[in-house]
Formats: C-alpha cells, sequence, structure tokens
C-alpha cells in the first residue's frame, strides 16, 4: 500500500473515529478518501474526528464509547486522551449471563505436532530440566551451577533441550501465612510441573526459609526418589511423599539439595550437590523422544504488550481467529489480563459456556477491584506512556483491543492466579496485566506454547516455553525484523486479511511445538525473570 495514500482504519460502522494507518501519521490539510480534511496533524495510530463531536458527546471505536468529549472536537481533529473523560467502570451486577451461543464450528481435525507425552497426560513442546528455587537467596548458587550443568553435562544428553533455574524473588522475609499468599506458593508448585519439565521436579533449597520445600510440595504431590549428594545418603528422606495412586503417582518425581545441611563444607560442594542432582534428572529426560500427538495437546497462552491501537484491528484479531482454530482442534487456550478485560466484562459474561463460568468470571473481577482499590488506584492506571503514544486513549480502548485475542468460542472455565488449568477449551485465567506476571501464571497454568502480540514493541520471551511474537504494524515488524515472527501488519497493509494470519500462526504454532522451528526469542536466548504475584504482605 502506498503511504501517499491516506489509509484510516474504522473498527464498526457506529464509529465516529477512525485511526490514521499511514506511517508517519498524517498532516493538517490532508484530505481522506472520504472528502473529510483533517486539521490537525494526527500521528499514526491516533483517532481522528470523523463528524463534529458536541462536549460530552460519545465517542465511539469498536462500536462502544471509549470515552466522553471534554469539549466540542470538530470533525477532521486528532482526537487524543487529553480530550476524553473515561467511562466509569461497568457495575458487576446485572450483567448478560450465558445469553451467547457460538455457532456451531466443524472439528478441525488432522493436525499435529511432535511432542513429549507425559505420565499425567499432559505434553511439552520441549524437553528442559527446570531446577525449582524455594526462596530467592539460593538463587546465586544456583545460577553458577546451572551455567555449569550447560557446559559440562547438558552435552552428554542431546535429546534435553535446555536447563533453566526458575528463579523468583519469594520465598522468605514474606508474611506467608496472609491471605493472598497462597497465590504464590501454588503458582511456583505449578510452574514446577509444567509440561515442558517432563515431571522431573529438582528442588534447590536454603535450608531455613519460609517456604519449605515440604509447604511448596506437601505429600502427595511429587515422590522425592532421592537427596542427590545433599546428605550423601541417595534415598528418600523427610520431604517422600506417601505412595500414590494411579496416574498421580507417576507425574511427577523429584530431589532436593539443602544447601545449609551439614555434608556441604564450602561453595563448591553445593554446586556438585547440584550438578550430581541434575544428572539423575537429565539421565531420564534424556531418554525421551518426540511423538506425533494431536493438535487437541496444545496449552496456548495468550497476551499482549506494548500495545499500541493496531493489536485490536491487526494481530489481535488475528490471534482470535487462531483461538477458535484451536478450539475447533480441541486444544486449550487461555486469555488474561484483568485489568485489560474489566470493560468487557459483558460480553465475556454473555459468552460463559455456564452460569457458573460467568459468576466464576465475575468473582475473579471483583477480588481485583478489591485488590486495586487496596492500593488506591483503579483499572486506569494500567495504561502506559507507550499506549498512549500508540493510539489508546484510555483502557476502554485498551480493553476493546485485547479482549478479541478471546476469539469468538464460548468461554468454558475460569482460573484463579496461580491456578493449574484442568479442561479443554477456552478459559480465563485471571492474572494482572503486567507481561512477565501474566507470563508467569500462564506458565503456572500448564501453557506449552505461548503468543505475544506487541505494536510498540518488547524483546519479551520465556526461557520455559516458547514465545511466538506477533507485530501489529509492518513498520515494527521491518524494524525489528530478528525479534517478530509474525507480522500482522499485513492486514492494516491490506495484503492479508484477518484470516490468512491466523492460519499463518497456526501452522506456525504447530512447527513450534514440534521443535523444527525455532521463535526469535529462543534463538536470542531472550527471556524474562519469573514475577510471582504476591499480593499478601511483605515483612
Amino acid at each position: 500500500m502506498s503511504q501517499i495514500q491516506p489509509h484510516t482504519i474504522r473498527m464498526h460502522a457506529l464509529d465516529n473515529v477512525a485511526i490514521v494507518a499511514n506511517n508517519g501519521g498524517l498532516a493538517e490539510g490532508t484530505t481522506l478518501p472520504c472528502g473529510l480534511t483533517l486539521i490537525d496533524r494526527v500521528p499514526q495510530g491516533h483517532k481522528v474526528a470523523l463528524v463534529d463531536l458536541a462536549a460530552d458527546a460519545p465517542v465511539l471505536r469498536y462500536g462502544i464509547p471509549i470515552g466522553y468529549a471534554l469539549k466540542a472536537i470538530p470533525a477532521g481533529s486528532w482526537v487524543h486522551e487529553r480530550l476524553l473523560k473515561m467511562p466509569d467502570a461497568r457495575e458487576l451486577d446485572n450483567l448478560p449471563i450465558s445469553t451467547v451461543k457460538s455457532a456451531p464450528q466443524p472439528p478441525l481435525e488432522g493436525y499435529t505436532f511432535q511432542g513429549y507425552r507425559n505420565a499425567d497426560g499432559s505434553v511439552g513442546t520441549r524437553n528442559i530440566l527446570a531446577i525449582t528455587q524455594t526462596v530467592q537467596c539460593v538463587a546465586g548458587v544456583t545460577d553458577f551451577a546451572v551455567q555449569r550443568i550447560k557446559a559440562e553435562l547438558l552435552p552428554k544428553f542431546p535429546h534435553v533441550d535446555d536447563v533453566v533455574a526458575l528463579e523468583h524473588t519469594y520465598g522468605c522475609g514474606v508474611a506467608i501465612d496472609a491471605p493472598g499468599a497462597e497465590i504464590p506458593i501454588r503458582t511456583l508448585r505449578n510452574i514446577s510441573l509444567n509440561p515442558n519439565f517432563g515431571g522431573e521436579v529438582m528442588v534447590v533449597s536454603l535450608g531455613c526459609e519460609k517456604l519449605q520445600p515440604d509447604r511448596l510440595f506437601p505429600p502427595g504431590t511429587i515422590e522425592i526418589q532421592s537427596l542427590g549428594g545433599s546428605r550423601g545418603t541417595g534415598s528418600a528422606g523427610p520431604l517422600a511423599a506417601p505412595p500414590l495412586l494411579g496416574a498421580e503417582a507417576q507425574s511427577a518425581s523429584g530431589g532436593i539439595v539443602v544447601l545449609q545441611d551439614d555434608a556441604h563444607v564450602g561453595f563448591m560442594a553445593m554446586v556438585e550437590s547440584i550438578m550430581r542432582q541434575a544428572t539423575q534428572h537429565l539421565t531420564r529426560l534424556n531418554a525421551r523422544r518426540r511423538e506425533t500427538v494431536p493438535a487437541a495437546e496444545l496449552v496456548v497462552g495468550v497476551q499482549c504488550g506494548g500495545s499500541d491501537a493496531f493489536s485490536g484491528a491487526t494481530a489481535n484479531p488475528a490471534v482470535g481467529f487462531c483461538t477458535d482454530l484451536l478450539v475447533r482442534a480441541g486444544a486449550s487456550v487461555m486469555f488474561s489480563e484483568t485489568t485489560e478485560v474489566r470493560d468487557g466484562i459483558d460480553q465475556l459474561t454473555a459468552r460463559a459456556s455456564t452460569p457458573e463460568v460467568a459468576q466464576a468470571m465475575i468473582h475473579e473481577m471483583a477480588w481485583y477491584d478489591a485488590y486495586l482499590k487496596r492500593g488506591s488506584v483503579d483499572r486506569s492506571a494500567n495504561t502506559t506512556p507507550g499506549n498512549k503514544k500508540g493510539g489508546l486513549s484510555n483502557i476502554v480502548e485498551k480493553a476493546m483491543g485485547s479482549i478479541v485475542k478471546s476469539g469468538s468460542s464460548a468461554i468454558t472455565g475460569v482460573l484463579a492466579p496461580g491456578e493449574k488449568l484442568k479442561q479443554k477449551g477456552l478459559t480465563y485465567a485471571a492474572t494482572p496485566a503486567s507481561d512477565f506476571i501474566c507470563g508467569t501464571l500462564q506458565i503456572a497454568a500448564g501453557m506449552n506454547l505461548h503468543v505475544f502480540t506487541t505494536g510498540r514493541g518488547t524483546p519479551y520471551g520465556l526461557a520455559e516455553v516458547p514465545v511466538i511474537k506477533v507485530a501489529t504494524r509492518s513498520d515494527l515488524a521491518r524494524r525489528w525484523h530478528d525479534l517478530m515472527d509474525v507480522n500482522a501488519g499485513t492486514i492494516a497493509d491490506g495484503t492479508a486479511t484477518i484470516e490468512d494470519v491466523g492460519w499463518e500462526l497456526f501452522r506456525l504454532m504447530l512447527e513450534v511445538a514440534s521443535g523444527r522451528k525455532k521463535t526469535w526469542a529462543e534463538h536470542w536466548k531472550l527471556h524474562n525473570a519469573l514475577v510471582l504475584f504476591n499480593p499478601a504482605p511483605v515483612t
């Protein structure tokens, strides 16, 4: 598409604003194809008034009011956040409950990938040794050991993809029995059981921390097979779980190294203990092989960050189309980011498969409203300076663009923060909107593949799960050509449709899940730290 030809995008027939699609924006005096002449310069991604807007008139995008004019705004004006009053949040009562029934779609059959089957029935897209840490105090020692494991041990185990330390800032100095403290604890526990780790749970503990290993993994959670070199026994110790029943007994096995144990004389003794324990896990992981599994075994988390006004016009609708494909294929998809869907709660409860699912979503929204209120903020604190520079006036506009990642399928489940996914279909996994906290919680839920859309650009990645990055604009995809995996800007350019990009993403997922293709984040080994959501006090 020529950049000389003015191009705007209007999302809904009722909209009285449109966004400017041209790189560099459009100059004052530019005449649009509809005959309207701009009376302001309008940056790319920002809104132009298509009609005269009176003071207090609703400004409509996506067919809903994203704000109300603080003063009269003539047609052809740049409409930005300083001209708008944000609507009040939608009340959580009298919402439509399970009123929208999605049209039946035929199953999407015949699509497969090469994955690692786990004893608990889950499937991994990678074969990774993850080393769980009970407390931040052990992070330096564990990191030192991991570097040695990668250099000295990993080459001996060619079927293991990586060794990852699950570092976090939790574990001590916290009110561990306070309301809300269960969230970070179950988050870390469930991260350790992510499908990409093959049921091998290796723990490094300091010894004196509040989050003791047997609290992180209560009896019956995992079977501790060995204490490695930490006590020199090689036999099950105090953390050994009682016998488990059925498939659960085979779902996870682990070992623990406690740095304060008397057997450790000097720093290198600690490191050698970690390496001896790692060798046991690496040996078992190395025996695993990929096998053909249906696309139904994908567990996909979708998220956006560094959002702009194109997010809701290109990348997120394409992800939404792909979400519907995944649901048709029998897979599991999670969308999240509570403050970024809060203003569309009526849309979500209407799509709930049952009244119980709708009520569970309402419960999570109410909990988060109260959480923000305790901090003397509301949902408006979400929107960043970069979001606004990219054309998003407020959280309402951002939410309307974010929610479309969920597609059009019925919402069949709801997860509280840190809970583990137990069903197929489309699930709302309640998380903060923070990129790294959301990603951390989706790992805990059990995702084995992550999709992340961005308009402003971010090098975000995860060490635990492949992250497919989708650019909202062609200019971003061009400049960050070795960081973005999919260019959804072709939708705005007119060279591809939402359906085209949705199918492109779906097929790429199968290639990445099979290990036949690495994402750019994997290629460069870019990853963000795990950040546990801890609403309880720090002591």
